[in-house]
């Protein structure tokens, strides 16, 4: 046990880590240990469940509940290790170097564990302003969790007044970041022997006409914009990540499904990107199959969405962040949480801020350091300092 963090803080994110959340299973557990954990401290909770009851959120206020206050986000899930070579056990901490490793220490079960570990400090302090702590389920999926959750906020007598999430930045504040958008296109066409091609609706070969469109899209996006400073990526991009279909060479493929994605920035139009798109498909393209097959069709449907969002430069809640962050400096980032869901559909102002670095996601052997866990507890730090009367 590391020596340079609080064993309660050691304690604690073992404990989460030991939890197999990875977004296909349920979450229950964790949560359950979680709601255990802060009764302990006299801290009641309230969970937010999915429709079918296998996946909560966990809502938990500190101090006043009179008056809006400060909520600290972080999601429970994690993403598989299926395939990834570990060279210790995905779901057993472990230090090595001052580098804690194990599934979701970056992403972001560090951030829970330092905000559990100071639930006991904000309980026995006097608050003038409220702590809220929100753990969500499915972030690394579709953000169900989330946008389930926000629809709980605007439903409360007082929301907070503000949201950090501590995704991994490195302890910088993001006030900025693209909106993400998953769609997975079936194609459906004809069936015919190869020698008699032209009598069939080749599947594949449609949806590589309309996988080319969509590059064009992105094309013309990068190279004439709209463009934005602040990111790495400044333009919207548009990729098809997955493809799949026919079932033999000799057979005129009759189905094919790809995914592709936006992520754009916050002033685009998904709506109108999506339309030129569609417009494509429905007026270009099938028309042209269902002449050789009345069957023949093309479906789009959009199965994730994270909304971008961006923060004016003047915020107060910039300032205030930077302030707990202790630096001057802001960033905008491409990748996408769930900031964007809180301030479109629960008019919540939000940045995110926490330990650790996106390169250390998602990967074998994740980890994060332990001065990065040290940042984050000078945060919170001087949050409670903020807060306290």
């Amino acid at each position: 046990m590391s020596t340079k963090i609080s064993p309660e803080l050691y304690d604690v994110m073992a404990k989460l880590i030991s939890f197999d959340t990875t977004s296909r299973n349920s979450n229950l557990d964790l949560i359950e240990w979680v709601k255990s954990y802060l009764a302990e401290l006299g801290i009641d909770c309230i969970l937010v469940p999915n429709e079918d009851a296998t996946k909560a959120n966990l809502y938990a206020t500190i101090g006043p509940s009179d008056r809006p206050g400060i909520m600290l986000s972080g999601h429970s899930d994690v993403v598989p290790v299926d395939g990834q070579e570990w060279s210790t056990d995905p779901f057993a901490l472990a230090e090595k170097d001052d580098l804690l490793f194990g599934r979701g220490t970056c992403d972001m079960k560090g951030f829970i564990a330092v905000c559990l570990a100071y639930a006991r400090k904000f309980a026995e302090a006097e608050l003038k302003t409220p702590i809220h702590l929100a753990f969500s389920y499915d972030e690394e999926v579709t953000c169900a969790g989330a946008k389930r959750l926000a629809e709980a906020l605007n439903g409360f007598p007082i929301k907070p007044s503000m949201c950090i999430i501590g995704e991994p930045t490195g302890m910088q504040v993001v006030t900025g970041h693209k909106g993400g958008y998953s769609y997975e296109c079936t194609l459906r066409g004809f069936e015919v022997h190869s020698s008699l091609a032209p009598q069939g609706v080749n599947a594949i070969q449609y949806a590589c006409e309309l996988i080319s469109f969509i590059r064009g899209i992105a094309d013309d996006h990068r190279e004439n914009g709209p463009f934005a400073e602040g990111y790495d990526v400044g333009f919207d991009t548009l990729q098809t990540g997955t493809i799949k279909g026919g079932s033999a060479l000799n057979i005129v493929p009759g189905e094919c499904t790809f995914e592709f994605e936006f992520r754009i920035l916050p002033e685009t139009d998904k709506v109108a990107l999506l339309k030129r798109i569609t417009d494509f498909a429905h007026n270009e393209l099938e028309p042209r199959m269902k002449a050789i097959s009345p069957e023949a069709s093309i479906h789009i449907e959009e199965y994730a969405a994270m909304p971008g969002f961006e923060l004016d430069p003047g915020d107060d809640v910039i300032s205030f962040v930077r302030s707990l962050a202790a630096r001057n400096d802001d960033i905008k980032v491409a990748y996408q949480t769930e900031a964007g869901i809180f301030v479109q559909d629960a008019n919540i102002p939000s940045v995110v801020c926490g330990p650790g670095h996106i390169a250390q996601a998602h990967k074998p052997d994740e980890f994060v350091s332990i001065e990065q866990l040290q940042l984050c507890c000078q945060f919170m730090d001087r949050l409670l300092e903020r807060v306290r009367a």
